[in-house]
């Protein structure tokens, strides 16, 4: 049953959402009730496989299959063969993890990074990504996994399609005249391949999902004593500043690729904010580069 409801489920799912609903399925619940009548399992059963993960500390999982283990329950009682769903009956039983919301930039710790990310010795693919997700403040992945035929740098526009964002729907990055210049500059670099961010070890495949945090982590910015800002708090620092600096919510929402819950609202959006974006895009670009720059005046000479 919980096959025949993934199958049913994995149109509207991204490939990675639906291995990971395949993975803990088979890992934690399968081996334990699969093979028992649907009409069998009850509430005890599901109660103990989710005690067990969270036992291992993966709670959010375990919130995660207490909510696929109800939805194919539901299922289940849609289709005649099971009467009630005992997985509802657990709702709550789970301690949610506390959320740690994103750390932001301050404007001073813009200035420190900027120093920072000029003394890292690593890939300068790197440094570029780093300058790219601050100048852009897209999403980890829809970066790391960018490909070239997104981009018209002529048109200084880049197109994410619908499949690669979080809310499925396409969306379009206006690029800063700085984000343009980093972008030709890595053309040099990666213009052969299909993908901006090539792996190192294995170029057929984008950089993964911790080179950025590790780089952040040996600028002195991520993990043990450090402020505990990651790749993804570029978004929270432009938010907050953007707020700040009096820009309407609505225009910096849609530039964040946030849901908009009225679909005409947001066909709308799309179209009326553009030119309101790339005026924002570009205004923020250029105070991040004045933020960058080192300050004039330093230390001054003694009679």
């Amino acid at each position: 049953v919980a096959r025949e409801w993934m199958a049913k489920k994995s149109a509207g799912w991204t490939p990675y959402y639906l291995r990971q609903v395949e993975n803990f399925l088979s890992g934690d619940v399968f081996p334990y009730v699969g093979k028992l009548p649907i009409r069998s399992v009850t509430a005890a059963h599901l109660l103990e496989i989710i005690r067990r993960i969270e036992g291992r500390g993966a709670e959010t999982v375990a919130l995660l299959v207490r909510q696929w283990s109800s939805a194919i329950f539901r299922y289940a009682v849609a289709t005649l063969r099971a009467d009630s769903d005992p997985a509802a009956a657990l709702k709550g039983a789970i301690h949610r993890p506390k959320v740690e919301h994103r750390k932001p930039l301050s404007r001073e710790q813009i200035a420190e990074f900027a120093t920072a990310l000029d003394e890292y010795g690593g890939y300068r693919t790197t440094v570029i990504a780093l300058r790219l997700m601050l100048l852009t403040f897209v999403r980890t992945v829809e970066l790391r996994k960018a490909e070239w035929s997104e981009f018209d740098l002529d048109r200084a526009e880049w197109r994410i399609p619908a499949e690669r964002m979080k809310m499925r729907e396409p969306h379009i990055v206006p690029l800063s005249r700085q984000a343009v210049e980093l972008l030709r500059e890595l053309h040099t670099h990666t213009g052969g391949r299909e993908v901006l961010f090539p792996n190192y070890r294995n170029p057929k495949e984008c950089m993964t999902a911790t080179t950025l945090n590790r780089a952040l982590e040996r600028m002195g910015f991520n993990g043990k004593d450090s402020i505990g800002f990651s790749a993804h708090g570029f978004r929270a620092t432009a938010s907050t500043i953007l707020n700040e600096m009096g820009y309407r919510p609505d225009v910096i929402e849609r530039q964040l690729a946030h849901a908009e819950r009225n679909k005409v609202r947001a066909s709308y959006n799309q179209a009326e904010y553009m030119e309101d974006r790339r005026t924002m895009m570009q205004e923020w670009a250029d105070m991040v580069e004045n933020m960058m720059k080192p300050k004039e005046g330093g230390e001054q000479c003694q009679d």
